[in-house]
Formats: C-alpha cells, structure tokens, sequence
C-alpha cells in the first residue's frame, strides 16, 4: 500500500491498463521492408513479363499493410487508470483520440461484475454503482482480465471492511 491521493489514505490498488501490441516498432520496419522488399521484387519479374499492371498491385498490398498497421497502432494509444482507496475509487479512461473520461466511486456502493465464457475465461470486468456499470479493460485478453477482476475484487472487499 502507498499514499497517493489527496486525502493521503493508503492506494489498496492502482493500475494504468492499455492495449498489447505484440510487434513493436523496430518489428514493424523490418516487416515492412521485407513485405516491400519482396513485393517489389515479384513485381519486378511480372513487369519483365509485361504484366505491368500488376506491379502496382504489388505496390497498393504493401501500402494496405501500412495502413492497418498505422491505424492498430493509433488505437493502443488508449489507457485506463485506476485506483482504489478505502473511501474512492478513480477510473480515467482515456481514447485513442485523446477523449477523456473520469468517474468516481464510492467503495462501499461499488459491486464487481464480471461475465465469463467456458473457452475464454473472463470476457468483461464493470464496476457497477446505481445499476450502472462502466466497463474498464474492455481491449484486455481474457488472462489479463481475470487479473485485473482478482486484484480490484481484493481491493474492494479491503476498502468495504
């Protein structure tokens, strides 16, 4: 437990949650060079064969490639933080975009909802206050998610004593 809050009570459980992204940056150049390396060679050869067109089909599969990849790595730049308190619980969920969006809890009115799958596990954690729930770690692979559900359940039922 650590101070960390402004009516400096111990944090039970604090954590800043974002998306997996299993290629990184230095995977991502050598793929693309490699993908454009042997497009370009493939459309090399057809160009010889006079089947030009295909050459710059060859060319829009590399920068298709690109883009999915551009746009995967723009949405991991969404998070969530949370933590718990014996008297709050702070959620900030941030977009990929840069929306923010905070909400506050009381412990004590707080309950845990998860929903789980035979194959997966769990499939969705929410914090559920008044019949409303806010869903946190929605772009978490159910491992990670039955975690997050374990801790948070620990630190609620701590901050509900």
């Amino acid at each position: 437990m650590r101070e960390g809050n402004d009516f400096h009570e111990p944090t039970l459980f604090a954590a800043k949650l974002a998306p997996y992204r299993s290629l990184a940056p230095a995977g991502f150049i050598a793929l693309m060079a490699v993908l454009a390396g042997a497009s370009f060679t493939a459309g090399i050869a057809f160009l010889m064969m006079g089947a030009w067109p295909v050459f710059g089909f060859l060319g829009l599969d590399v920068v298709l490639v690109w883009w999915a990849f551009r746009v995967n790595y723009r949405q991991a730049r969404a998070f969530e933080e949370i933590s718990v308190t014996p008297n709050l619980i702070r959620v900030r969920q941030v977009s990929a975009r840069g929306k923010e969006r905070e909400a506050t809890f009381n412990p004590r009115w707080v309950r845990l909802e998860t929903t789980r799958d035979e194959l997966s596990g769990i499939t969705r954690v929410a914090l559920v206050s008044r019949g409303v729930p806010l869903v946190i770690g929605a772009f978490l692979p159910p491992l990670s998610k039955e975690e997050l559900a374990n801790s948070l359940a620990a630190a609620l039922t701590t901050a509900k004593r």
